[in-house]
């Protein structure tokens, strides 16, 4: 597989922000981050009211961070990968600027019209149905059938997203939970599948010396039978102590992946370190999981190793470099002000999933602190990379 790191052509036409899928969907991503977490923080800490439909500010808050910014990385992730795997386009000009042009109409429901979401369906259906086929025309002309099964993923989010909305209007009971969780494991299983592949050869190729990483194939199918049997236990059996037991071995194959794609080198460059302990997150989240379960531990901290940790590390580090390599820029060289956003967002990690542990009582201080973080972290990504991402190759 040609992994996503460079792209052949520049556009010389002076605007290219829809060039490419990346490009307005990372750009997005990070307005996005900073301001919906303002929003949240508002609504968390100082009782800002958005009246909503069929939902609590909780579930508003993992839903948008679920469907608004982590599927935009994912958007422009593999929009650009397809690109890249098939030679040919997937979409851009007209075409990338409609799809994401109804992302964004839907966020901007979801803030506005959130007590009447059903202006929200229709947008939120197009942009389901047309990112699936600008994936999927590509890799069905080339006949990559094995990469369809990335595309499954995306199918399979779209309907939690609908069932959310079943859920918020009252037609399905277990709607707006199966959509948030589903939504939140269907992405974290992503990360897994892709992580899998590219984690281990972006750091063969990444640390500046020969290395081979231990990366077994007799992990990938007990890996993926385990999260298939997770995924399972808690949307649908909800057996927490069976959940507890595939957690634990998921924790463990993870945990011998990470040791065997472990080399010095890694802790000298930030778009390896960053994806590195990204994936850590996850896999300590499987540990919280159980732990939550055998220990009474709040099951929120594995939610949120999860969720902040693995998807927001991993996907602040992937836009960092996907930004990189495909504007003709030097991977190996990113911005010296990004390891300060990956700090700042690992700090939050510790802060949001950690600190409770020790000091339940000053939760919410703790979750303010966490948001802050975060804050910081994407508005310095989006500052640093907003030229990167709306001007043309520097090649």
């Amino acid at each position: 597989m040609q992994i996503l790191d460079k792209q052949k052509q520049p556009d010389d036409s002076g605007f290219v922000l829809f060039e490419l899928g990346f490009r307005p969907f990372f750009l997005a991503a990070g307005i996005f981050a900073v301001i919906t977490m303002c929003l949240w923080a508002a609504i968390y800490l100082f009782n800002i009211v958005l009246p909503m439909q069929g939902m609590s500010s909780y579930e508003w808050h993992a839903h948008e961070m679920i469907y608004g910014y982590a599927l935009a990385v994912i958007c422009g992730f593999l929009l650009t990968a397809v690109n890249n795997w098939t030679g040919m386009k997937t979409t851009n000009n007209q075409t990338l600027a409609l799809i994401f042009g109804l992302w964004l109409v839907v966020r901007l429901c979801f803030v506005f019209a959130a007590a009447s979401l059903w202006v929200a369906v229709i947008p939120d259906l197009l942009f389901s149905l047309l990112l699936l086929a600008a994936m999927s025309r590509p890799l069905i002309a080339t006949k990559q059938w094995m990469q369809m099964a990335i595309v499954s993923k995306i199918l399979l989010l779209s309907i939690c997203n609908a069932l959310f909305y079943l859920g918020v209007f009252g037609l399905v009971e277990n709607g707006v939970f199966w959509g948030i969780y589903g939504g939140l494991y269907l992405v974290i299983g992503l990360i897994l599948t892709m992580g899998r592949r590219v984690i281990p050869f972006f750091i063969q190729n990444g640390v500046g010396y020969q290395v081979t990483l231990f990366n077994s194939k007799w992990l990938d199918i007990p890996s993926m039978v385990l999260f298939l049997g997770f995924f399972i236990s808690e949307l649908f059996l909800r057996n927490h102590a069976l959940s507890a037991w595939l957690a634990a071995g998921l924790f463990v194959i993870n945990a011998v992946r990470l040791v065997g794609w472990h080399t010095p080198g890694i802790w000298r460059k930030s778009l390896l370190w960053s994806i590195y302990l990204a994936f850590w997150c996850i896999t300590c989240g499987f540990l919280l999981f159980v732990m939550a379960y055998w220990f009474g531990l709040s099951p929120y901290l594995a939610t949120h190793a999860f969720a902040y940790g693995g998807v927001g590390l991993i996907t602040l580090g992937m836009m960092s470099r996907v930004s990189l390599g495909h504007t003709g820029r030097d991977v190996g060289q990113p911005p010296t002000v990004i390891k300060f956003s990956f700090a700042m967002l690992f700090l939050g990690v510790i802060i949001r999933v950690l600190m409770p542990v020790f000091a339940m009582q000053h939760y919410q201080i703790w979750v303010g602190l966490a948001q802050l973080c975060w804050i910081i972290a994407f508005f310095v990504f989006t500052i640093t990379y907003l030229p990167v991402l709306i001007k043309p190759r520097v090649d």
